[in-house]
């Protein structure tokens, strides 16, 4: 009787310490998760707060070609350079993309259709945010964020509603499938999309 009591504590005391040992673990991934969320997050401010200053910059000189072109090619630019700097994936895409080049694969299509109805039901678009831990058929692990986007006031002037007739051929001349326009100030534009391959 003695013995079965002293092995029934022992059991319990090793199940009690596997039990706390598990909490733990989940604990630290769970911590470790936020810290990578966290990078991304501020991975993502940089980009806008960097495009933000060149496109602001553009138009300020009145010529809104100067600004379609850093659109085209400032844009790429700097969000290549921030993604080589932080060590990830980085895009920015959209419902409706200029460049097709962006257009969302099939996960981000979900995340942006939900930034969609979140928005429309009175979410602030600026909080809105996704993230993930998706696994890829080859068995390699990814953090995926995504943020979204609200349209500003210096993007109407190229995707706002009342685009002007030279600014539309430019836009047509250099994106022929663009699908971009019509928007109000702001809306829902798209996201930034960043992906992390998680390495344990």
């Amino acid at each position: 009787m003695r013995l079965h009591s002293i092995f029934a504590a022992i059991t319990l005391a090793v199940c009690l310490s596997a039990s706390s040992s598990t909490l733990l673990a989940q604990r630290d991934k769970k911590a470790e998760l936020q810290l990578r969320v966290q990078k991304l997050r501020d991975t993502v401010q940089m980009l806008s707060d960097r495009l933000r200053t060149e496109l602001s910059a553009a138009t300020r000189s009145g010529a809104i070609a100067a600004a379609i072109e850093a659109c085209r090619t400032l844009s790429p630019d700097l969000t290549s350079i921030v993604a080589d700097e932080s060590s990830v994936e980085l895009i920015r895409t959209s419902l409706k993309v200029r460049n097709p080049d962006n257009a969302p694969d099939e996960w981000e299509e979900q995340v942006l259709q939900s930034f969609q109805k979140q928005a429309s039901s009175g979410t602030e678009i600026g909080k809105l945010e996704h993230y993930e831990v998706v696994t890829t058929p080859e068995g390699d692990r990814m953090l995926r964020y995504m943020k979204a986007i609200p349209i500003g006031e210096t993007c109407l002037a190229c995707h706002g509603n009342d685009v002007k007739m030279d600014v539309k051929a430019e836009i047509a001349r250099l994106y022929p499938e663009d699908k971009a326009i019509g928007y109000k100030l702001g809306e829902l534009r798209g996201a930034f999309s960043v992906i992390q391959l998680i390495q344990d």
